[in-house]
C-alpha cells in the first residue's frame, strides 16, 4: 500500500487513474443504480458492446479512406445512441422480442468492430484494448471529459429525480397517473448510453458494464431508498477502483481486471453478508 501511495504522490498517470476511478464512479453509481433497479443490466450490456462496431468503422474511415475529422468518439456516440433507440423503441412496442433485439445488437456490434479493425493497418492487437481498456494511460483531457459526463449525469438525475423514482418501482401506476414513461424510459437509456461512450475508451467495455452494475447491485443489498442506493453505489465504486489500482501496483497486475475481479469478490461478500444479517432477523424474530 506505501508504494502505491508513493506512486499516486510522485507519478501523474497514477493521479490520473486514481481521478479516472472517482470520476467514474460518480457517473457509474448514478446510473448504474437506474439500471440495476429497473433490471435492465443486459440492456447496458448490448449498447457497450455495440459501441465497438462505432469505434472500429470511424477507425477503419480515418485510417483507410482519410476520413478526418470524424474519430472514433464520434463512431462510439452514434453506435451507442442508435442501439438505445432501437433497443428502447422494441423494449417499449414489442416486449417479448427485447432479449432477441438486444443479443442481435450486442453480436453485430462486436462482429462488425472486428471486422473494421482487423482491416484496418495497424489496429488489429488493439482489440483488447477496447475491451479492457487501460486506466493507467488516461489523459488529461479524459479527466474533463468524464467530468463533464458527471456534471450532466448528476444534473438530469436531479432534474428529474422524482419521475425516475415513479417509473423505476411503479412503471404500470406512473402510466395510468399520465406520466411520460416511455419518454423517461428513453432518457434513461441515452444517459446510459453516453455514460457508456465517454467511458469505453477509457477503462474498456468490460470495465464500464462491470462498474455500472456490480457497485449498484452491492449497495442494493443495504440501502432501502433510490437517493441512498445512489450514493453508496458512488462509495462503493470509487472503494473497488481504487483498490483495484493499489492491489495490482505491487505485482504489476493488469488494473482494470483488477478492478473487475476486487468488485465481483466484494458483490459475494455482500450477499453472503445480507443473508446471514438476514438469517438472525428471522431467527430473532421466531423466537
Amino acid at each position: 500500500m506505501s508504494e502505491f501511495l508513493t506512486a499516486v504522490a510522485t507519478h501523474a498517470f497514477m493521479r490520473n487513474a486514481v481521478l479516472t476511478g472517482i470520476l467514474a464512479s460518480v457517473a457509474c453509481g448514478i446510473i448504474g443504480t437506474h439500471v440495476v433497479v429497473r433490471r435492465i443490466s443486459y440492456i447496458a450490456g448490448g449498447i457497450a458492446h455495440s459501441v465497438l462496431g462505432g469505434i472500429g468503422a470511424a477507425i477503419y474511415l480515418q485510417r483507410v479512406h482519410g476520413l478526418t475529422g470524424f474519430g472514433p468518439l464520434h463512431g462510439a456516440v452514434l453506435a451507442a445512441l442508435l442501439a438505445a433507440a432501437i433497443i428502447g423503441a422494441v423494449s417499449m412496442r414489442a416486449r417479448e422480442r427485447v432479449d432477441t433485439v438486444i443479443g442481435a445488437v450486442w453480436a453485430v456490434g462486436m462482429a462488425a468492430g472486428i471486422i473494421f479493425l482487423s482491416r484496418t493497418p495497424g489496429y488489429g492487437e488493439d482489440l483488447m484494448s477496447y475491451l479492457f481498456g487501460n486506466i493507467l494511460m488516461v489523459r488529461t483531457r479524459d479527466l474533463w471529459l468524464i467530468a463533464g459526463l458527471d456534471v450532466i449525469v448528476v444534473a438530469t438525475s436531479l432534474l428529474f429525480y422524482d419521475q425516475f423514482l415513479a417509473v423505476a418501482f411503479d412503471e404500470e401506476f406512473s402510466r395510468v397517473r399520465g406520466a411520460r414513461v416511455e419518454l423517461y424510459y428513453m432518457l434513461l437509456l441515452l444517459l446510459t448510453a453516453l455514460t457508456i461512450v465517454l467511458l469505453v475508451s477509457v477503462v474498456g467495455i468490460v470495465m464500464v458494464i462491470a462498474l455500472l452494475t456490480i457497485p449498484a447491485a452491492i449497495a442494493g443489498q443495504f440501502a432501502g431508498r433510490l437517493s441512498l442506493m445512489m450514493v453508496l453505489a458512488v462509495v462503493v465504486s470509487i472503494a473497488l477502483t481504487t483498490g483495484g489500482l493499489a492491489l495490482s501496483y505491487g505485482p504489476s497486475l493488469p488494473a482494470g481486471a483488477t478492478i473487475i475481479l476486487l468488485a465481483g469478490v466484494a458483490y459475494l461478500i455482500a450477499v453472503g453478508v445480507t443473508r446471514l444479517m438476514r438469517g438472525r432477523r428471522a431467527r430473532s424474530a421466531a423466537a
